[in-house]
């Protein structure tokens, strides 16, 4: 097992600290710079790039995916079909995890004279967590479906340009994954079969954070349309494990509602809820050898640094501290 060195940042809009980290770092080779979550102004990375000194290089990963949707069309087929279902299992998700949601706070503020609420409302999250546990079964079926329509054997434009960026990545010293559309990111770093060595720094922040972890969850209490739950949207790619990133915590999380918060936090047991806010730096030395075991819990789950700022299992943010 390789040491690995993993650094998340709070969102860089405001407080841009990117620059500071790497250079602390003396990295002195290339950084490989995945900005795919940015979509279209993918190619306007001149800020980023005067951020690393100049050093870094584009892996293009969302311009190379829209060469591969103009040029193959069983490619194409493939990833739009796996887009439109898995929008038609969220939909029907979104409605499972609202009720079982509901229930769990009605279970909540009735009122129990024998202590029965204790029980039921444990029994009413674990239903939260199988609703969960379906909506991720179904997922990974149409990941499953969507690799073998799109690997290199299929498509050998997919071939071609998941060789160009592997070669990229093995010349690279450290990786840096910025924001944007998670979907989007995701997508791209799995059409191309992006992969970190355990020995590649890497530095991340926002959508780029949630993407390094194995399970992407979504959250706005905040949004317009009234306070909704925090959804799981995806696997990441799971180089830390057993961890849950919530960038921009403090604009849309209630994080002074600790039974919200705590119910999140019984929600995902056995996963750690890291706040990265503005000027976050949480810097993760582990080893690349963790795994999940059969009952779901995840094993050698990364270890959240002194210093971090989690949400504890009775929905109160507190600091992390030292071994």
């Amino acid at each position: 097992m390789s040491v690995m060195s993993t650094i998340l940042l709070g969102p860089q809009r405001f407080t841009t600290t990117v620059g500071a980290v790497v250079r602390g770092l003396g990295v002195s080779g290339r950084i490989a710079m995945v900005n795919a979550g940015w979509e279209e102004r993918e190619s306007d990375d001149a800020e980023l790039a005067g951020h690393l000194d100049g050093r870094g290089v584009n892996l293009a990963l969302h311009h190379r995916m829209t060469d591969v949707l103009a040029k193959d069309e069983q490619v194409a087929t493939a990833v739009r079909e796996f887009r439109e279902g898995v929008d038609e299992l969220r939909a029907f998700y979104g409605i499972r995890l609202q009720s079982a949601i509901d229930a769990v706070e009605a279970v909540a503020h009735r009122t129990s004279l024998h202590d029965v609420r204790p029980w039921a409302e444990e029994a009413a999250i674990q239903s939260v967590r199988d609703v969960d546990k379906w909506y991720a079964a179904a997922v990974a079926e149409r990941h499953a479906a969507l690799r073998a329509a799109t690997s290199p054997e299929v498509s050998g434009i997919v071939g071609w340009h998941r060789g160009e960026v592997g070669a990229v990545l093995a010349e690279c010293e450290a990786v840096v994954l910025a924001g944007g559309n998670v979907r989007v990111l995701l997508e791209t770093l799995r059409l191309f079969d992006v992969s970190l060595r355990p020995e590649q720094t890497v530095v991340a922040w926002s959508a780029g954070a949630m993407a390094l972890t194995d399970q992407v969850v979504l959250f706005h209490d905040f949004a317009p349309h009234g306070v909704t739950a925090a959804e799981l949207h995806d696997r990441g790619l799971g180089r830390l494990r057993g961890v849950i990133a919530l960038p921009h915590a403090k604009r849309r999380l209630r994080l002074d509602d600790h039974e919200r918060m705590a119910l999140l936090a019984r929600r995902f047991a056995g996963h750690e809820l890291l706040l990265l806010d503005d000027g976050a730096v949480v810097r993760f030395e582990g080893v690349d050898g963790t795994r999940e075991g059969a009952d779901g819990i995840r094993q050698g789950a990364s270890s959240i640094p002194a210093g971090a700022r989690v949400i504890d299992a009775n929905g109160h943010v507190c600091v992390v501290e030292a071994a």
